[in-house]
């Protein structure tokens, strides 16, 4: 009678075989997941970990979409940064825009859309009840007024204005024209210490990509939304 001896460790044919088509398998899958992580780490600004413009503008619009008049779209600018660049240094600067990053992203929580637009502006497109929004935008301008600590101990005071707007108060679901509109109520209340709410005459504010027009940058940004 013949018997088969399988050695200690030894791998049968099939065994084998599995094993060898599985290899492409996983070196697809880990060169997947690669690629998702490079494509998540673009979505997000670097500094901030916030959405870029485009990531940002996509999700916005699928907030708007699904949450109607619940959805809330804050504008927030931070104060006086450049005097923060020139006297303290970049290093500084960008401890202050991660700083209001982790913020924003405290405030508006996991689902919302938070978004650096560029520089020192930020966006939000979040689910907030409009009985909840005075109190909420007033804790976020608390939130973006408290002093940042800097890695080597010193404290730099910062500040933020804060403009809001809602479908409801301004008539559209439309992305840009929400934009516009709590851009200019933002402006409205620059350096005040309060949020401001837009109404739908803020909509009439001209814009470029929904950025009102004259502020700083907006002559490179193209075709008017």
């Amino acid at each position: 009678m013949n018997t088969t001896t399988r050695l200690p460790g030894r791998i049968g044919p099939r065994a084998l075989l599995i094993t060898t088509a599985a290899l492409p398998l996983t070196g697809w899958a880990l060169h997947a997941a690669a690629l998702h992580r490079q494509l998540a780490a673009s979505r997000r600004d670097p500094l901030t970990g916030l959405l870029r413009r485009d990531a940002y503008t996509a999700r916005a619009r699928r907030l708007l979409t699904r949450h109607g008049d619940d959805a809330t779209l804050v504008m927030v600018d931070a104060d006086h940064f450049k005097a923060i660049n020139d006297t303290l240094g970049h290093a500084a600067g960008d401890a202050v825009l991660a700083a209001f990053g982790a913020r924003l992203t405290a405030w508006a929580g996991p689902r919302a859309a938070t978004g650096r637009l560029g520089g020192d502006e930020f966006a939000i497109v979040a689910e907030v009840p409009a009985a909840l929004l005075e109190r909420r935008l007033a804790q976020l301008v608390r939130m973006l007024h408290t002093p940042v600590v800097l890695e080597d101990g010193r404290t730099v005071d910062v500040a933020a204005s804060v403009g809001a707007a809602t479908p409801a108060a301004v008539g559209t679901r439309d992305l840009s024209a929400l934009q516009r509109a709590a851009d200019a109520a933002l402006y409205e209340g620059k350096h005040t210490g309060r949020a401001v709410f837009a109404t739908a005459q803020h909509t009439t504010v001209a814009s470029i990509n929904g950025r009102r027009v004259g502020r700083p940058g907006t002559s490179t940004w193209g075709r008017a939304a």
